[in-house]
């Protein structure tokens, strides 16, 4: 059996003092001054103060997950993760998640169908990118797995995938030769988190031809390049292997390379 002898209003929270209790202050909002009339003088027992704490965490804890979903839709897991660094206990935050998710303002569900919707109608990634960024959310595999089961139909990811290859077509076409253009794109693809498959689908998709005018002409660029950086070290036939596996791995035809050493000289 205790007794508060002070109420001191801070700036969110009321202090309250007490004498003869388990704790000789604690900490509580609005609601719980509200819901327990606590006034100076008010006898109170440990099972009383028990109860006081445990709402306190509930109602203080509810309106900071309310003010944390106020600014945009969040997961059950970063709700409970915000709840926590603000010492929130585990009991009172499960409870909160319970009572927001039954009224539908945390919905895991709803979270990652809008989420793949976003990504599809901003062409901006493939499923398993999709898939990785919602787990690190904290959304049920199961949950993900569903939706996008639901929403990223093959179709779907076939035409955002096409959408992503023609602007790395626009960007890089006249910067690369067509060998090392498809493979930037199958890479870019599947970075982006869409599967080999349908990578390979998009890229075909796209009918690239060769510029052969334009490959020479990067071709002459690469070769000017490599002849530099091996002419420190290197003469003859050493050198000129040397700048054929460069130029090889850059992407340009055996036959190409061949024709454009014929036109420059190696000195």
């Amino acid at each position: 059996m205790g007794k508060i002898t002070e109420i001191k209003k801070l700036k969110k929270l009321y202090r309250i003092n007490l004498e003869n209790c388990t704790e000789d202050k604690i900490y509580v909002c609005d609601d719980t001054i509200a819901h327990f009339i606590l006034t100076t003088g008010k006898i109170i027992t440990d099972e009383e103060l028990i109860s006081i704490i445990n709402f306190d965490q509930f109602a203080r804890g509810k309106s900071l997950a309310l003010y944390y979903i106020s600014f945009r839709p969040r997961t059950c897991a970063e709700v409970r993760k915000y709840l926590y660094e603000h010492d929130i206990l585990e009991e009172q935050a499960s409870e909160i998640l319970s009572v927001l998710t039954e009224n539908k303002l945390i919905d895991d569900k709803n979270y990652a169908e809008n989420f793949i919707q976003g990504k599809i109608s901003m062409s901006t990634a493939g499923p398993y990118q999709i898939k990785q960024k919602l787990y690190l959310k904290g959304v049920n595999k199961f949950i993900i797995e569903q939706a996008l089961q639901e929403l990223y139909t093959e179709e779907k990811q076939i035409d955002v995938a096409y959408k992503l290859a023609e602007k790395q077509v626009r960007s890089n076409a006249h910067k690369l030769p067509l060998k090392q253009l498809k493979q930037k794109i199958i890479q870019n693809l599947t970075t982006k988190g869409f599967s080999y498959s349908i990578s390979s689908i998009a890229l075909d998709s796209l009918d690239l031809e060769s510029d052969e005018d334009n490959e020479m002409t990067l071709l002459m660029g690469e070769l000017s390049k490599a002849n530099h950086r091996y002419s420190r070290n290197y003469d003859g036939y050493e050198r000129e292997q040397r700048i054929i596996q460069q130029l090889l791995r850059k992407g340009f035809s055996y036959a190409m390379i061949r024709s454009a050493l014929q036109d420059y000289p190696l000195n």
